[in-house]
């Protein structure tokens, strides 16, 4: 009797055990896997690019506040997705506004430089005239009228020839990057031997030394290039110190894509204030009586750097004096970082 109450006492007991059992898997699987596996699954969608896909509450205590939690993080990132969207949006619109501006602003250059060429090209043949008439007036009656008529004469005369020089120097600003030559290889060597070939007479009378390292090669237009020397040369001679002969360096750096090249001279310099208002077209620092001259050299050589993918920039030189310094493009090919980066070539004097 005893064996069948403890038989049935341990059948008793198994069942509540397993009765038990069942329902905290039921209650386990309802609280704590089934939400879990619905918040996976949900977070999966999300993590796979469903970002709007709201992540609802399921299941009860610390499962339901996990739920709540990613909710919060994916409304987080739903909104930063929104701002970078927007931030996006307008990056593209600013984008398209500035290639619209660009747009309008090469136009605008275009229609500006073919007016300008234009006008002065046009310009040339009846100032022609007028300075041809006025020289021959001069010539005819200079002396023949009373003092202040020779003076009117003179004005004149002096009127047409510098606005001969003038749109001369505009047609050369116009023309530059509108000849269809093509670029090449081109040794700055000879293009500087031009150039101060050209410039001779002015460095014999200034009595100037000119000094350059060993030049090299880039690529661009040979024509422009000499100009570019003329130019920057005959500006360190033009603006000299009177109180000393000029002297011009001409540097030479290497870089790794590109060549630095410094004009460096001795003369009167330029206020720090004034390095960028010397490029513009039409400024000058100086009048007319002191130096002569349109005031579109400097804008002339900016242009022929820019125009060669360069950029220019002026510096002022240790005891007074200027730096000009502008970057120009190797020729194709050519490594960077050569030897006149790290040691100075000897230079040859001229004077």
């Amino acid at each position: 009797m005893w064996e069948n109450l403890l038989l049935g006492a341990v059948a008793t007991l198994v069942l509540v055990v397993v009765l038990m059992g069942t329902m905290m898997w039921l209650a386990l699987e309802g609280w704590v896997i089934r939400p879990l596996t619905e918040l996976t699954a949900a977070v999966r969608v999300v993590s796979s690019g469903g970002i709007r896909r709201e992540i609802r509450p399921a299941g009860t205590g610390e499962v339901a506040l996990l739920a709540m939690h990613v909710e919060t993080m994916r409304r987080d990132l739903v909104h930063q997705v929104e701002e970078i969207r927007l931030s996006h949006q307008e990056v593209e619109n600013a984008h398209t506004l500035l290639s619209e501006k660009t747009r309008e602003l090469e136009r605008s250059n275009r229609d500006l430089e073919q007016f300008a060429y234009v006008a002065s090209h046009d310009l040339q043949e009846p100032l022609r005239k007028v300075a041809s008439f006025t020289q021959l007036l001069q010539k005819r009656y200079g002396g023949a009228l009373d003092s202040r008529a020779d003076q009117y004469i003179e004005f004149a005369v002096d009127g047409a020839k510098r606005m001969q020089g003038l749109i001369q120097d505009l047609l050369s600003f116009s023309r530059v990057g509108r000849t269809g030559v093509a670029r090449e290889d081109v040794d700055l060597e000879g293009v500087l031997t031009a150039a101060l070939s050209e410039l001779s007479d002015r460095i014999t009378e200034t009595g100037a030394e000119i000094e350059h390292d060993p030049m090299p090669e880039v690529h661009g237009e040979r024509a422009l290039l000499q100009q570019l020397f003329v130019n920057l040369v005959g500006n360190s001679l033009k603006f000299r110190d009177p109180e000393r002969p000029p002297v011009v360096r001409i540097e030479v750096r290497s870089m790794r894509a590109h060549w630095e090249i410094s004009v460096v001279d001795n003369g009167i310099g330029i206020d720090a204030q004034y390095a960028e208002r010397v490029f513009v077209i039409f400024q000058r620092l100086h009048s007319r009586e002191q130096y002569a001259g349109s005031g579109i050299g400097l804008s002339l050589v900016k242009r022929i750097v820019e125009y060669h993918k360069g950029r220019i920039w002026i510096e002022p030189a240790a005891g007074g004096g200027t730096i000009v310094r502008f970057t120009l493009a190797r020729r194709q090919g050519q490594p960077g970082a050569g030897r006149l980066s790290t040691e100075r070539a000897q230079s040859t004097t001229l004077g």
